[in-house]
């Protein structure tokens, strides 16, 4: 997966919850009722924490590794603290967790009779990114997005009372194309990692190699690469979006928003020419306001 930030240096919980102005979409805006806003906030606090643990974005001896009981000297093993994260995991469904924001975690897991799942899918993603560091095909991408992405639509959809699965179908495409999209904004910062969520077969169509993704500006392999990529999100965007007519009030725009989010950063990444080795391609307000309206309104 990759992430929006720097390396946690704070308090753990308040560093984590702070990165959620950072994201694309709205994590839990205003406007939901308090008790949604603080669930949503709580998964989505576990869903940042599982992320900074697999990219290695933990401080050297910071809080979230003595919290989970792994020792200094193991701090930077990144599948032993997965391990000791799922160990806390469990906790929050038999006993009291001992990380912060896993006992926060659990009043929303016990408020909302929310299951393991999900939960576990996130962090086998993680796991999955220090074994995977290339995919050959979209379908192998497709797998990885069902664990590192669609699970966290599942427990929206769990915290508002709303699943269904028709709409369990839809949200797998919208979360899927958040994370395509997220994908393409950060092809510089992930080949950082030794990553590279493009897959393999596509580049080959395109004449693209790994050097041409560490060049300064991307060239017209790359950017019809990109392209092609972002219409594919895209059109899974266009294919969840019944999703936000299937549900009233409130929610409505919170899912609205999430299309949104998505819609706007495809926009950006094209105001780029696709070019997106010299930064993230990022959307602004406006540009959010004129596609979560759009998005409401029905219009593709």
């Amino acid at each position: 997966m990759t992430v929006t930030g720097t390396a946690r240096i704070g308090d753990p919980e308040r560093d984590t919850l702070d990165k959620a102005a950072a994201e694309n979409f709205p994590v839990a805006p205003f406007f939901l009722p308090r008790a949604w806003r603080d669930d949503l906030m709580a998964v989505y606090g576990f869903a940042r924490l599982v992320d900074d643990i697999g990219d290695g974005d933990l401080a050297p001896g910071s809080a979230d590794a003595r919290l989970l009981g792994v020792s200094p000297q193991d701090a930077g093993d990144r599948l032993l603290l997965l391990d000791a994260f799922e160990a806390d995991l469990h906790r929050v469904f038999d006993s009291t967790p001992g990380h912060p924001l896993l006992r926060r975690l659990q009043r929303t897991v016990r408020r909302r009779s929310l299951t393991p799942g999900p939960f576990l899918a996130l962090i086998a993603a993680n796991r999955q990114d220090q074994l995977v560091q290339r995919y050959e095909t979209y379908d192998d991408l497709l797998a990885y997005c069902a664990l590192s992405a669609n699970p966290v639509g599942h427990l929206v959809l769990a915290v508002t009372g709303t699943t269904t699965p028709e709409r369990v179908r839809h949200s797998d495409a919208i979360c899927t194309a958040l994370q395509i999209i997220e994908h393409l904004q950060d092809v510089s910062e992930d080949l950082g990692r030794d990553r590279v969520y493009l897959p393999t077969a596509d580049m080959k169509r395109f004449h693209v190699q790994e050097a041409d993704l560490a060049a300064p500006t991307a060239g017209a392999s790359v950017r019809a690469l990109v392209a092609y990529e972002a219409e594919r999100a895209r059109n899974l965007l266009d294919e969840g979006t019944p999703l936000v007519g299937s549900v009233q009030g409130r929610l409505r725009l919170l899912l609205a928003g999430f299309v949104a989010g998505g819609r706007a950063a495809v926009h950006a990444i094209a105001a780029a020419e696709f070019d997106v080795l010299p930064g993230p391609p990022r959307p602004g307000k406006l540009r959010l306001l004129r596609e979560a309206g759009a998005t409401l309104r029905g219009e593709g």
